[in-house]
């Protein structure tokens, strides 16, 4: 019987590697969310991750890389909407999802990335790809709701953004926290709004 080596710790999944790409990814987001994307130090990175700094530029020799990718390894995060039959009540348990998502440090690592990245960089793509993607659930579940009649015709987009802007006012001025009393209050004036301009 032949006897084959065993396979390398750093290539194994879920191995040493994987563990140490995690913790510097999970490190890069922390520290994006303090600082955005123009603070960020591979060393304070390596420090945080509790790895070797020559680990971090190894494995991220460009810093947009790293932040590209720690934002996208996080964006199974954002805020899922149900389709439970009833639009106000799937509306509302968003916004809640949404601000609590945008309060934690993954949700302010994005709001910086997007506001401290250069317009051409691949930071920014990735930021608005991933903002992209939690809208279109709204949108999706929306469209759902004109074809059953709950809501007249409506821009899908223009609609989401009326119901989630409100929520990101909220969370990133921090004057007072966004309750379920804030989500029910923007739910009704918005749709009251859409249904009484439907023409």
């Amino acid at each position: 019987m032949i006897e084959h080596p065993e396979q390398p710790a750093a290539q194994r999944p879920g191995g040493r590697t994987a563990r140490v790409r995690a913790q510097v990814l999970d490190a890069a987001v922390q520290l994006i969310a303090r600082r955005g994307v123009a603070g960020l130090r591979y060393d304070e990175v390596a420090t945080l991750a509790g790895v070797n700094k020559t680990s971090v530029y190894r494995n991220w020799p460009d810093r947009e890389k790293l932040v590209s990718e720690a934002l996208v390894r996080l964006a199974d995060q954002q805020a899922p909407i149900k389709d439970t039959g009833e639009l106000r009540r799937d509306l509302v348990e968003f916004l809640i999802a949404l601000a609590a998502s945008l309060s934690t440090p993954t949700g302010r690592a994005i709001v910086n990335a997007l506001q401290t990245a250069d317009d051409s960089s691949e930071i920014r793509a990735t930021v608005e790809t991933y903002i992209n993607q939690r809208v279109g659930t709204l949108q999706q579940r929306i469209g759902q709701a004109v074809a059953r009649g709950e809501l007249p015709a409506v821009d899908a987009y223009l609609l989401a953004e009326l119901l989630s802007g409100p929520v990101h006012l909220y969370v990133n001025r921090g004057i007072r926290p966004f309750t379920r009393d804030e989500a029910e209050r923007v739910t009704d004036i918005v749709l009251a709004g859409i249904r009484a301009t439907a023409s």
